[in-house]
């Protein structure tokens, strides 16, 4: 963490870290991961949260899916973009399929050395990483270039607390197809 501190990966960091936030359902890993970004950007949700509050919590995020159906399927790359979209946010999709690793490589360090963003999100397959599920989203918290891993900030945070991940095998993960779509996964920024 300090190295990656030290080599201008971990900007964005802290105001990710500020707005963690650990997923309130099973399958609600991408409304979770979309609360923490939308809220670290300061976006204005334009309603109440809860008394005279304005901010981004899981129950706001039904624009573009039911919120019983993401509790039961959970969402897709494109759905996930949808909703950051109709929040107020302004969003590059990447399927992994139609990027290449350096390209990841370049956005990563792009998106980690920024204080305001842009800030990258993840979809990619646990089971690569030798993880119990499928399918998960969460946001990147850092990039250390030197030994080429990224830091994910799960938000299932009662499963896995944020932890480094090689940058290949993180591509690798993303390149896993998504059986609701029969694409491969890939990230946003």
């Amino acid at each position: 963490f300090r190295e990656a501190l030290e080599q201008g990966g971990m900007e964005g960091y802290f105001s990710l870290a500020e707005q963690f936030h650990t997923q309130v359902e099973p399958a609600f890993c991408g409304l979770g991961t979309l609360v923490v970004v939308l809220n670290a950007l300061s976006i204005d949700p334009g309603r109440l949260w809860k008394g005279p509050w304005r901010w981004y919590s899981e129950e706001m995020l039904d624009c573009c899916q039911s919120l019983e159906v993401v509790k039961e399927k959970g969402i897709t790359l494109g759905q996930f973009s949808c909703l950051a979209r109709c929040n107020g946010a302004k969003v590059e999709r990447r399927w992994a399929e139609g990027a290449g690793l350096d390209t990841f490589r370049l956005e990563l360090k792009r998106a980690t050395s920024s204080e305001r963003g842009p800030h990258m999100v993840i979809n990619y397959s646990r089971r690569l990483l030798e993880q119990t599920g499928e399918g998960h989203f969460s946001p990147i918290g850092g990039y250390h270039e030197a030994l080429d891993m990224a830091l994910v900030l799960d938000v299932a945070r009662f499963k896995y607390p944020p932890h480094w991940v090689p940058v290949p095998l993180l591509w690798q993960s993303m390149q896993a197809p998504d059986p609701t779509t029969e694409r491969s996964r890939g990230y946003l920024l």
